[in-house]
């Protein structure tokens, strides 16, 4: 790891949520005990079933996270941007791997340990407590996913989901999403026409713009209005 992609790794971690409650003691640990990996398009940096613990932080890049759906299927079910997590330590949850990451562009990721996490307990216990603050983010992120998959019509759900990828993804106030159409619809169980359909009618209320490959909202504010509409 030479010294840009330290700085990179270390101003990445000090803007991501789980941390920004911590003395930067712990992300300077964190980067010297994990291990620097890239991976192109379409390598996995990890599969569904894996017995090996650990996490990783993207650092550079875009993932895809899929899991496996009846029928043989693999759903889609979120994309992993710069500062966040796929993994977990077995100390919180144990058990194979939960979904498989797929890079869709050149990502850059720290890979940490179970060995690493327990050499920086040693001197920064409250790792644990920073590491059960994220499990728990992830666990409410898929219980308000499956929230809007039962309770909202098609453009109430599309409107909530870009609401809830803005505030994982992009603290901006009009934050640029790296997803496209035929991605978002099939988060969400919807085919790409409704998607295009409804995002069309967002963009000419002046709620986002659509972009190649992504979507930025412009009306934060508007689009909650319409996630909450009865």
């Amino acid at each position: 790891m030479n010294l840009d992609e330290i700085k990179l790794a270390l101003q990445v971690l000090s803007e991501v949520p789980w941390l920004k409650d911590y003395p930067a003691t712990l992300s300077e640990r964190l980067v010297s005990e994990a291990r620097l990996i890239r991976l192109g398009v379409g390598e996995w940096a990890q599969a569904e079933g894996d017995n090996r613990a650990g996490l990783f932080i993207v650092i550079r890049g875009s993932l895809h996270s899929y899991c496996a759906a009846p029928g043989g299927r693999s759903v889609l079910i979120g994309v992993v941007g710069p500062g966040m997590v796929i993994g977990h330590a077995t100390r919180y949850s144990g058990g194979p791997r939960l979904v498989t990451a797929v890079c869709v562009e050149p990502s850059l990721l720290l890979e940490i340990s179970e060995a690493a996490l327990d050499e920086v307990a040693s001197r920064s216990p409250e790792i644990w407590r920073a590491i059960a603050g994220f499990a728990y983010a992830h666990t409410r992120a898929a219980l308000r996913m499956a929230a809007e998959i039962i309770s909202l019509r098609p453009r109430e759900r599309i409107a909530a989901r870009l609401l809830a990828m803005a505030e994982t993804e992009s603290p901006d106030d009009k934050p640029v999403l790296r997803v496209n159409q035929e991605l978002l619809g099939e988060m969400m169980g919807l085919t790409r026409k409704t998607v295009n359909k409804h995002l069309s009618s967002f963009e000419q209320a002046g709620l986002l713009k659509i972009g190649y490959g992504q979507l930025e909202i412009v009306d934060r504010h508007g689009l909650y209005d319409v996630a909450n509409r009865q």
